[in-house]
């Protein structure tokens, strides 16, 4: 079962072989026994590529719950948590990989150097949540999945710009100030419309209290990458919307400044989701444990400055 998992997760045989020790044909023969003795075929081999069959396919996924389980029994008969080793399989959308889990993981190995982490980056993580054994994604407030998920921090969506382009353009006392400037937007996965036609930004009180407001705001840039527009914003292009986890170090340094403080677009929480077992790996209980607590102090210690008034 470990050499088929290798196989698959290492892309080819002779990459399982190097990671388990083991030479290729050793490989190849223990894959080959495992279908002769499930009497089905689990890997499509041609000379460029394998590929799991649909059988194979729903192999590995019972394959991966009962690895888990093992390692876990074995974790469970260690005589403390300093005793756990294994790794800990991690999918996470690209912007929390690089913005929320990268920052951790220097601390982490410092407190737990024997449990590796393997992190995937996948755009739509939701999806392959009984693959991994965590996944970090990304939901509004108003969340309500079927899936078992647990909270790790909340933040708020806010409009952000570069001290050069609001000494340029002004700074927007209201959201209605809006419609004078330039937006830079992020297009997600919509049809994307051309350069120049206005779209709408619909921004709330930040204290829940009155009504919403939407205004026309000409786009200068739209893009699927708020990392592009993140990097435009820095440089004075224009306003954006971006999440305080990713502007939150621009705001601490100047780079970026928060505008109409007294507003925001959205409030969204960043959910650890966890496949559908009944029993939680121990080594994966310490990691959720961990970055939940350092979460919390991110969360809790975001950057306030960098606002600007119209003075």
């Amino acid at each position: 079962m470990r050499v088929f998992q290798a196989v698959v997760e290492e892309g080819g045989f002779a990459a399982a072989a190097r990671l388990m020790e083991l030479s290729p044909p050793v490989v190849t023969r223990l894959v080959a026994d495992l279908e002769h003795h499930l009497g089905t075929r689990l890997l499509q081999r041609t000379t460029r590529k394998l590929a799991l069959t649909d059988a194979g396919e729903a192999y590995l996924q019972r394959v991966r719950a009962i690895l888990h389980e093992i390692d876990d029994a074995e974790a469970a008969a260690a005589s403390s948590t300093r005793d756990l080793r294994g790794t800990i399989r991690v999918l996470a959308a690209p912007l929390l990989a690089t913005h929320f889990l990268a920052p951790l993981l220097a601390s982490w190995h410092v407190l737990y150097p024997t449990l590796m982490l393997d992190i995937l980056v996948d755009a739509l993580p939701a999806s392959r949540v009984d693959e991994f054994d965590v996944t970090f994604m990304v939901a509004g407030e108003d969340y309500d999945g079927n899936i078992v998920a647990r909270p790790m921090a909340h933040w708020e969506a806010i409009v952000i710009a570069a001290p050069a382009y609001l000494q340029r353009m002004g700074v927007p006392a209201e959201p209605g100030d809006l419609q004078h400037h330039e937006y830079l937007r992020y297009s997600g996965q919509l049809v994307r419309s051309r350069s120049g036609i206005a779209q709408r930004l619909r921004l709330r009180p930040v204290q829940g209290a009155g009504a919403a407001q939407e205004v026309k705001v000409p786009v200068v840039l739209q893009s699927v990458s708020a990392g592009v527009l993140l990097r435009a914003a820095v440089d004075g292009m224009g306003v954006a919307v971006m999440s305080r986890l990713l502007a939150g170090p621009h705001l601490a340094s100047g780079a970026l400044v928060h505008v109409l403080p007294d507003w925001i677009f959205s409030r969204y929480a960043v959910y650890a989701a966890l496949p559908s077992r009944r029993m939680v790996p121990a080594r994966t209980k310490v990691f959720l444990d961990f970055v939940s607590e350092h979460a919390q102090h991110l969360a809790s210690s975001r950057p306030e400055g960098g606002r600007v008034s119209e003075q």
